[in-house]
């Protein structure tokens, strides 16, 4: 197996709107390179990259692909993540882990919404970017108009490189601006490509974008910048001590042109990555935070002869070898049997066999150096965002911030014993895709899944159902209402007597029931004077009351936000017992609180929805149709950011409302953040389908 050093590698992040094509480009660089020895296609469903039942299916990309291939002795890693915005966990773990990313923009739409996002998150890791304007052999190709687009929303620095020439079907040629020299590319060669002397008619385009690319380039350097004035241009030399230096530093982002199905643009592509592409070893070293401070930062550094570091990216579950989890090396040399710590939870690991990948192929490999990402099996106590390290380099690395969950379903097993089953199949594949997330809410009695999207969590119970064999259903999560009142009762007495041969039951109290103020809870108060109500059955009081908050009076929710006074009551020697006293106390208690002018309240979320401006007016009436309170806008890049309140129930399935009143371009995020009470007639609707769910249920 042929061995590379730091300098080799290049770390290559695919990413863009879905349908921009990225998988086919993943398709033509293993075809170019001879991995594969014919092009699949999404359309037949036998690419390398998508081979998971359910993305043949659906004809997307659903998880990230690690693929790997060698050109002009640089080992290429890529890395090729989702385009649906379900998916954009897979992205930020893709670019955790990559030094460069191709931006893969089709030429006919444009900048799309997965574009502007996955911009946001280049910007936060830094990560040096070329665009790669792709489909140009579409009938309706716009080169221009898309570079326009890339300048305009994403970045002014944006150098064009390659120029197709002539787009549309049968295109087989681009003008390099660096070399000066068409490329004709043959399909039938693999996408091999000759140089050519540039015709005349484009010899004008093709120098008008080579003294953009030189000026934009000195610009970036001071020396460059002082040898362009001098000289009035750059030496070859220049340009590429440049052109590396700057694309680490993210002073300019290439834009080459392609058309991936027939070849076009892809071999120059790698060209460039294989000369210019930064390895390990050109970007900055990596940040860990120390075990025994997780203030105190430390640089890695790709060196070999480091102690071993390395960090889990993603985890894979593979049916015949169970957990295979995807790491890069930051630091050192790992190798079979190689002892090392997990420092999140300090237990020792033992490597198991390192594989390499393309796709679902995996390749045993002797070690994987600083820099370099492949696959280890069946670690037992290590998942996604993990770091392992020698003992001499206790450091956890810096984790991937996944993003927060859009959406969430109450799921119902449609065979009650299968509850345990649903439990661990949703374990498992939450170490695969740690973007979903499950809780068992306690109070509303329901498992809650919560995820990007209603195709992520379609996507989480297939799989549930296919590998662990457990269907469920996925219904509209309950609300956790709460009850509480608005006016007070001065005396709310009951009396409890039973008497049925032999020792009876006694308890007589008087409870005073008020309201408190918004988020103070529940108080009790024992204002009894002169042991009428004995000493020792006054907690049996509080305690039948505090059940009936848990259990509620009106709806069946919670009880918040009162003050109930104990002050009076009676007793008998021998009947009087605690059971009597909680009995008499729930039921003072409920008897007070319906004559204190009871109330629902309802949970509100602050919401922020991001929109262009042509979608802003949509946006706003929907969310006045959902009961919500418009609480300002304001610019926020190229969009409006529309801030609101609006209750949770109006808010379930809100993603797909977004995504499709801004044909996908509205992104919004959402938190708690209060009660209030809910208006009468919906009060008295969701008072009506509880008293009727009670009588079912009887």
């Amino acid at each position: 197996m042929k061995e590379y050093n730091p300098s080799n590698l290049r770390n290559i992040a695919l990413v863009g709107h879905g349908g921009s094509g990225k998988t086919t480009f993943a398709e033509a660089i293993l075809y170019a390179s001879g991995v594969t020895t014919r092009m699949g296609t999404i359309a037949e469903g036998n690419t390398v990259s998508d081979y998971n039942h359910d993305e043949i299916e659906r004809k997307i990309s659903i998880s990230t692909s690690l693929l790997h291939s060698d050109w002009h002795d640089a080992k290429l890693n890529i890395l090729d993540p989702p385009g649906y915005p379900d998916f954009l966990g897979e992205v930020k773990a893709a670019l955790r882990v990559s030094d460069i990313a191709l931006v893969v923009v089709k030429s006919v739409e444009g900048i799309e919404v997965g574009t502007e996002i996955d911009w946001g998150f280049l910007k936060e890791y830094r990560t040096p970017t070329c665009f790669v304007i792709n489909k140009v052999d579409s009938e309706n190709s716009a080169f221009e108009k898309t570079l326009g687009q890339i300048r305009e929303k994403l970045s002014h620095d944006a150098v064009v490189l390659q120029v197709p020439v002539g787009e549309g079907t049968g295109i087989d040629s681009v003008v390099d601006v660096l070399k000066m020299k068409l490329l004709k590319f043959d399909r039938a060669a693999k996408g091999a490509f000759s140089e050519m002397e540039i015709p005349d008619a484009l010899k004008a385009t093709a120098e008008k974008y080579r003294e953009e690319m030189i000026e934009q380039l000195s610009e970036t350097d001071e020396s460059l910048l002082n040898s362009f004035l001098e000289n009035g241009g750059l030496t070859d030399e220049q340009l590429k001590i440049g052109m590396k230096k700057a694309l680490v530093d993210r002073k300019i982002f290439p834009v080459f042109a392609s058309a991936g199905l027939q070849m076009v643009g892809v071999a120059s592509i790698l060209d460039f990555l294989s000369e210019f592409g930064p390895s390990p070893l050109d970007m900055p070293a990596a940040t860990g935070f120390r075990v025994t401070n997780s203030h105190e930062e430390v640089k890695i550094a790709s060196d070999q002869g480091a102690d071993p570091a390395l960090f889990i990216f993603k985890t894979i579950s593979e049916r015949n070898i169970g957990e295979l989890s995807l790491f890069r090396v930051f630091s050192g040399i790992v190798i079979p049997g190689m002892d090392l710590v997990n420092q999140a939870n300090g237990k020792s690991e033992r490597l198991g066999t390192l594989y390499i990948l393309n796709g679902k192929d995996r390749k045993e490999t002797p070690k994987v150096i600083a820099g370099d990402i492949a696959a280890v099996v069946k670690l037992k106590d290590t998942h996604t965002n993990n770091t392992l390290s020698g003992k001499n380099l206790p450091i956890i690395m810096k984790k991937i911030d996944f993003p927060e969950p859009l959406m969430h379903v109450a799921i119902v097993s449609k065979n009650r014993h299968d509850e345990d089953k649903v439990a661990s199949g949703l374990h498992a594949l939450h170490e695969e895709d740690p973007t979903f997330v499950v809780e068992v809410d306690p109070e509303l009695n329901q498992t809650v899944l919560s995820g990007q999207g209603e195709m992520h969590l379609q996507v989480v119970t297939r799989r549930l159902k296919e590998r662990y064999g457990v269907d469920v259903d996925m219904v509209e999560p309950d609300i956790p209402y709460r009850e509480t009142i608005r006016g007070a009762v001065a005396d709310s007495e009951y009396k409890h007597k039973k008497q049925s041969g032999g020792r009876g039951q006694y308890g007589h109290v008087h409870l005073k029931v008020e309201p408190l103020v918004r988020g103070a809870g529940f108080e009790f108060v024992d204002a009894v004077v002169g042991g009428v109500v004995p000493g020792r059955f006054i907690p049996a009081v509080e305690k039948g009351v505090v059940e009936v908050l848990s259990q509620g009076v009106v709806s069946g929710h919670k009880v918040v936000d009162v003050r109930v006074t104990l002050f009076d009551g009676t007793s008998h020697p021998v009947d009087s017992d605690e059971i009597s006293f909680k009995i008499a106390g729930a039921m003072a208690f409920k008897k007070g609180f319906r004559d204190a002018k009871p109330i629902l309240l309802e949970p509100i979320y602050e919401l922020e929805v991001i929109v262009p401006d042509e979608h802003m007016g949509d946006i706003m009436g929907d969310i006045s149709g959902r009961r919500g309170k418009i609480l300002g806008m304001e610019a926020e890049g190229g969009n409006q950011k529309i801030k609101a309140q609006v209750p949770l129930k109006e808010l379930y399935k809100y993603a797909n409302v977004v995504r499709s009143m801004t044909q996908g371009r509205g992104v919004f995020r959402q938190k708690f953040s209060h009660y209030e009470e809910v208006p009468k007639e919906v009060a008295e609707k969701i008072v009506a389908e509880t008293q009727k769910d009670k009588v079912e249920q009887e």
